[in-house]
């Protein structure tokens, strides 16, 4: 299965699931990630948090969705979060398409511990997502099946 994740900038939470689904899915996912106006850089504080949690960090960039037309994911999945108040970015190809909303850490203001924190408290519920979404591509439900469940996935 070939998984896009989608947000705006593509600097952090994207990165972040893209990092996160590529470690933990042992072969059943292909994540990448992009951006409908990506800032071209990653948060530096995604790259630190990645690698304080044991995650590879080598290749992440900032990139265009436009980069990725060939790609043709299975599932494109936006990471914005519309509680609040981002608009997120519509993904026009064929692709299964939801929405899994993260708050934004890198966008917290705060002491370091309390920055650290919100880091690691999305990594987690990164975590907790991808292992449950390992488990259903290995499934290999219908796109109709597939977009329901990863709905639930992201609604938790």
């Amino acid at each position: 299965m070939k998984i896009l994740y989608i947000c705006t900038h593509n600097r952090c939470r994207s990165i972040l699931s893209e990092a996160i689904t590529n470690e933990l899915a042992h072969g059943l996912i292909e994540a990448r990630s992009a951006g409908s106006q990506p800032v071209g850089e990653v948060h530096p504080l995604s790259i630190k948090y990645l690698s304080e949690a044991g995650y590879a960090t080598e290749g992440l960039q900032s990139q265009s969705w436009d980069e990725f037309e060939d790609f043709a994911p299975d599932v494109v999945i936006t990471v914005c979060d519309s509680a609040a108040g981002e608009s997120c970015p519509v993904w026009f190809g064929k692709s299964v398409k939801v929405h899994w909303g993260l708050s934004d850490p890198s966008k917290l203001q705060g002491s370091e511990a309390e920055i650290k924190q919100a880091f690691m408290e999305c990594i987690e519920e990164i975590k907790t997502r991808v292992l449950s979404l390992a488990e259903v591509a290995a499934l290999n439900h219908s796109p109709e099946t597939l977009k329901s469940e990863l709905a639930k996935l992201g609604a938790k």
